[in-house]
C-alpha cells in the first residue's frame, strides 16, 4: 500500500448518521468516511478530531452569482459567497437561481458541493427586474427544458409576484402552464420548484405535480393537508420572510391590499411553520441569501425555525440528513465524502452550538476551526 497523502483523522465521534443513527467513532482516509479501523501504511500521521459530528450544513434555497441589490456577480465574487458560507458549516447548497454560470466552482477543492438551478423562470415584468429569464407562457416548456440542461437536475419557477394591475400577489401562470412547465422538466429528467408566496398558487403548483416548494408562505389548512398527502417538501427561507414588512412598507403607498397581506404573511410565519412540520411536512432549511441578504446567515435561519415551537433535533434534521436525502447527496456513511461539521455539544439537544463549531471539513479537509491535534 502507497503511503496515505494526507494525514489520517480519527473522529471520537459520537457520529451522528441519521436522528436515530450514531456510531462511536470514524475514520477519514483520503478525503472520504471509513467506519472500521482501515488498513493504514507504517508511519502514516493520524490525528484526533474530537467532538459531535453531523453531515456539514445545507442551504436549500441560496443565490451563489447574485449581488447584493441584484445583478450577477464576477466568479471571483461568487466564490467569496459560497466561502462565506462555507465558513459558517454550509457544505452544500441548491444555488435555486443564479444569474452567472457558476459551474466553474463545482470543480474547486475546498468549496461547498454546488447543486444548480439555473436562472430564475419568470412571467414578463412580473419579477425582481434583471434576476430572470423572463418569458411569456407559450415559451414556458422551450425555457423549462433549456434551464433544465443548464443546471444540475433543477429548474426554479416564479410562481407569483404582485400583479399591479390587481394591486397584490397573484399567480403568474395559469394552471395549464404550471403543468407544462412540470411536465417539461420531468421529461427532461429535472425536478422542478417554485417560489411561492400566495394562496392561490399552492393548488396550481399541486395539481401540476411540482416537486418542492420555496417559501410557502400562503399555506392554509387545506393546502398543508395537500402538502404532506403529497410528500412534498417546504423550504423554509424564514429569515427572508421577516423581510416582509420592508416590502410592505415600500409599497404601500401605491399598493394597500399587498401591504396588507405581506403583514399577514409575515404574522403567520412561525404558526404556519409549526403547523406544516405538525402535520408531517418536510422542513428544509433554506436562507434566500444573495440579492436582498447577504450569506452567512444559516444559523439565523436554524433560530427561526427554532423560535416557531419546532425542537432541535427537528431544525438540525432540516439541516443536515433531511436535505441530503431529499438530494440524494451522500451524508456520513461508509465512503462518503468527510463533508462535515464537528461541535463540543451535543447539537441534537441545542442546535445553536452549530454557530461555534470545533471545526467544518470538505473532503476530509479542514476549513473552519482549529479542533484538531496529534
Amino acid at each position: 500500500m502507497t503511503p496515505s497523502p494526507s494525514p489520517v483523522i480519527r473522529l471520537t465521534g459520537p457520529v451522528l448518521l441519521g436522528r436515530d443513527q450514531e456510531l462511536p467513532g470514524a475514520w477519514i482516509v483520503d478525503g472520504v468516511i471509513r467506519h472500521e479501523f482501515p488498513e493504514l501504511p507504517h508511519g502514516t500521521e493520524v490525528v484526533e478530531l474530537d467532538g459531535f459530528v453531523v453531515p456539514g450544513l445545507a442551504d436549500l434555497h441560496c443565490h451563489i452569482g447574485i449581488g447584493d441589490g441584484g445583478g450577477g456577480t464576477s466568479l471571483d465574487e461568487a466564490r467569496a459567497q459560497a466561502r462565506t458560507d462555507l465558513a459558517t458549516g454550509v457544505t452544500l447548497i441548491r444555488d435555486a437561481g443564479s444569474i452567472i454560470d457558476t459551474s466553474p466552482l463545482q470543480g474547486e477543492a475546498g468549496m461547498p458541493r454546488i447543486i444548480r438551478c439555473g436562472r430564475h423562470l419568470a412571467r414578463t415584468r412580473r419579477y425582481l427586474i434583471g434576476y430572470a429569464d423572463e418569458v411569456e407562457p407559450a415559451e414556458l416548456p422551450d425555457a423549462v427544458r433549456r434551464e433544465a440542461a443548464r443546471g444540475d437536475g433543477w429548474v426554479k419557477l416564479v410562481g407569483d409576484w404582485i400583479d399591479r394591475s390587481v394591486g397584490d400577489l397573484t399567480p403568474t401562470w395559469g394552471a395549464d402552464d404550471f403543468r407544462a412547465a412540470a411536465d417539461a422538466a420531468h421529461e427532461a429528467g429535472a425536478r422542478i420548484t417554485t417560489h411561492t408566496f400566495a394562496e392561490e398558487t399552492l393548488p396550481l403548483v399541486l395539481d401540476a405535480g411540482f416537486d418542492c416548494l420555496e417559501h410557502a408562505t400562503g399555506l392554509t389548512d387545506e393546502t398543508i393537508r395537500r402538502v404532506a398527502d403529497a410528500g412534498v417538501p417546504v423550504v423554509t427561507t424564514l429569515v427572508n420572510i421577516d423581510e416582509f414588512e420592508q416590502y410592505a412598507a415600500q409599497g404601500e403607498a401605491k399598493f394597500p391590499a399587498y401591504a396588507a397581506h405581506m403583514r399577514a404573511l409575515r404574522a403567520g410565519r412561525r404558526e404556519r411553520t409549526r403547523d406544516a412540520h405538525d402535520a408531517g411536512i418536510r422542513l428544509l432549511v433554506g436562507t434566500d441569501a444573495g440579492g436582498v441578504l447577504g450569506h452567512g446567515i444559516i444559523h439565523d435561519e436554524l433560530a427561526a425555525i427554532r423560535a416557531c415551537g419546532i425542537d432541535d433535533l427537528a431544525v438540525l434534521e432540516a439541516a443536515t440528513w433531511g436535505p441530503r436525502a431529499f438530494l440524494g447527496v451522500p451524508g456520513l456513511e461508509d465512503g462518503a465524502p468527510a463533508d462535515l461539521v464537528v461541535t463540543a455539544e451535543d447539537p441534537r439537544v441545542d442546535v445553536a452550538v452549530l454557530r461555534d463549531p470545533a471545526a467544518v471539513l470538505v473532503g476530509g479537509r479542514m476549513v473552519a476551526g482549529s479542533a484538531m491535534r496529534h
